[in-house]
């Protein structure tokens, strides 16, 4: 198994307007952009200075037709693309988009856990993938939540297909609990099961900026919302969940107020 077999290693955003998307990130995270120059869709690559972290790209028709919804998606890093999709399947998953590659890039599949939440998984070939980024790096993604039906079986889903571990439990009171997990020894990110009145189970990914008072101040100003925050957590961070004007939810984390 390589080193990077369940690591997070891309992030990518479908919106149904990508100039004013592009624009909004661009004015809140200073994400630099530049066109991939593929041959059959327009899409944008986001970096994070010279670091590319992710894309951007529009829905077409055929596409929402076909059910996609604009949001956030994340990409698993793994050795085999096509088996780790049928294992999925066989756990009661389901695949959205059959295994296929990218020419000169790796193959990719897009799928939802045996609850809902949707992800992707991407084996690079021989290339392998970008190392990790150090921790807390402007404009990449410092953390990555799962809101699940139910936390427990959640987690052994993702440990059994990626060999995540169990990091700390925390008690949220009247919230329940948000389980830490790590990945490949490391905090990565955490699983709690949602309230009853929250959306379909969803995966939510908080980019690392340098303060959280002053991103929620772009956001606002580029026509964002704040929908919950800011809050400081128990390693002294403070977070924000937000919506960008086409209403995709994405998180903030910094250092400081």
């Amino acid at each position: 198994m390589s080193a990077f077999h369940g690591q997070f290693v891309w992030y990518e955003l479908a919106t149904l307007d990508a100039p004013a998307a592009s624009a909004f990130y661009r004015a809140v995270i200073g994400w630099n952009m530049k066109d991939a120059g593929l041959p059959d869709r327009e899409y944008t690559i986001l970096s994070a200075g010279e670091r590319p972290i992710g894309g951007l790209m529009a829905l077409s028709q055929a596409d929402c037709t076909a059910g996609a919804q604009p949001g956030w998606i994340g990409y698993v890093a793994v050795d085999d693309v096509d088996a780790i999709a049928a294992r999925i399947a066989d756990a009661g998953g389901a695949i959205l988009r059959p295994a296929g590659d990218i020419p000169g890039v790796g193959r990719f599949a897009i799928v939802g856990d045996p609850q809902g939440a949707v992800f992707a998984l991407f084996g690079a070939g021989d290339r392998g993938a970008m190392p990790p980024a150090a921790p807390g790096t402007p404009g990449t993604v410092g953390w990555h939540e799962l809101l699940a039906r139910d936390r427990q079986s959640a987690f052994a889903f993702y440990a059994d297909l990626f060999g995540w571990a169990l990091g700390e439990a925390v008690d949220m009171g009247e919230m329940g609990i948000y389980q830490i997990f790590t990945i490949g020894g490391e905090p990565a990110g955490g699983m709690m099961t949602r309230a009853a009145a929250m959306p379909a189970p969803f995966w939510l990914y908080y980019v690392n900026v340098d303060g959280i008072d002053a991103a929620i101040g772009r956001v606002r100003e580029a026509g964002g919302r704040v929908a919950n925050g800011p809050h400081q957590v128990p390693d002294g961070s403070w977070i924000v969940q937000c919506l960008d004007p086409q209403d995709c939810m994405f998180a903030l984390v910094a250092p400081t107020r």
